[in-house]
C-alpha cells in the first residue's frame, strides 16, 4: 500500500511543509529526530556586560528570536542553555515553548555551555542536534533548515559555510556527543572536534539565505533592529 501523505501541512515536518522557507524543503531525509541547543549564557563583556540573551532586537530579548529560528527550522525540542543574568532573561524573555537550564560555570566559556546543553539532551531520544549561538541574528530558520535536510544519521556531521567557510549553526549526530563533550574546553566550544574531523565533515553553503556576523562590541548594536 502506497504510503499516505498528511492532509494537514502542520503534521509535515517543518522542513516539508508547504510553507516552509523557500530553498530549505527536503526530500528524501532518513527519519531522524533532530533537536535544538542555543548557547544563551555568555555575560557579554566585550559589551559591558550586557549578557547577549537580554539585546534588544526588533522590541524582544534576542534569545527569544534565536530559539524561534531554531524551533521554526525543524528542531524538537529546543533546549537553551542560560547563564549570565539567567534570571532576568527568565523573567524578561517568553521562553515557554522551550526547554532551558543553567550553567553554573558559563564565566569559563563556551564549552561548558556545548556541555551541559549536551547533558540535558540525552535522554531526549535525539538522533542529532543543531548548535546554535545567541549572538548571530542574521542566522535564522532557513539556514537551520538546510543544515538540518542534511543530517543523514546519528554519525552526521555537518555545518553551515559562508563562502565555502565553517560556520554555525552546526548539526552533531548523537553518536558524536560523547566526544565532542569530552573536548569542549574555553570558547572554542566544538572548534577542536570540527578541525580534527574536517575530512568527513558536510558544508552547506547559506550565504544566500543568512549573515554570520556577531554581536560581541559597541560597534556590533547597530546591526540590532
Amino acid at each position: 500500500m502506497a504510503p499516505t501523505t498528511p492532509e494537514d501541512p502542520r503534521e509535515l515536518p517543518h522542513h516539508a511543509r508547504p510553507d516552509a522557507p523557500e530553498g530549505t524543503r527536503s526530500a528524501g531525509r532518513p527519519e531522524g529526530r533532530v533537536a535544538g541547543l542555543l548557547l544563551a549564557a555568555g555575560g557579554g563583556r566585550r559589551l559591558g556586560g550586557r549578557p547577549k540573551a537580554l539585546l534588544d532586537h526588533r522590541g524582544r530579548p534576542l534569545v527569544e528570536h534565536a530559539a524561534r529560528a531554531l524551533r521554526d527550522g525543524g528542531c524538537h525540542p529546543v533546549h537553551i542553555v542560560l547563564g549570565a543574568a539567567a534570571a532576568s532573561v527568565r523573567e524578561r524573555a517568553e521562553l515557554a515553548a522551550y526547554e532551558h537550564s543553567e550553567n553554573p560555570d558559563w564565566a569559563r566559556g563556551m564549552g561548558t555551555s556545548l556541555r551541559a546543553g549536551l547533558a540535558a539532551l540525552a535522554e531526549s531520544g535525539a538522533d542529532a542536534v543543531v548548535v546554535s549561538l545567541v549572538d548571530q541574528p542574521g542566522i535564522g530558520a532557513a539556514a537551520v533548515a538546510r543544515v538540518v535536510a542534511a543530517y543523514r544519521g546519528r554519525g552526521s556531521l555537518v555545518s553551515a559555510a559562508y563562502g565555502g567557510r565553517r560556520g554555525h549553526p552546526v548539526l552533531f549526530g548523537a553518536d558524536r556527543w560523547a566526544d565532542i563533550a569530552a573536548t569542549a574546553e574555553g570558547d572554542r566550544g566544538a572548534r577542536a572536534y570540527l578541525q580534527r574531523h574536517a575530512d568527513v565533515l558536510t558544508l552547506v553553503e547559506c550565504s544566500d539565505v543568512a549573515e554570520p556576523y556577531d554581536i560581541d562590541t559597541p560597534e556590533d548594536l547597530h546591526r540590532l533592529e
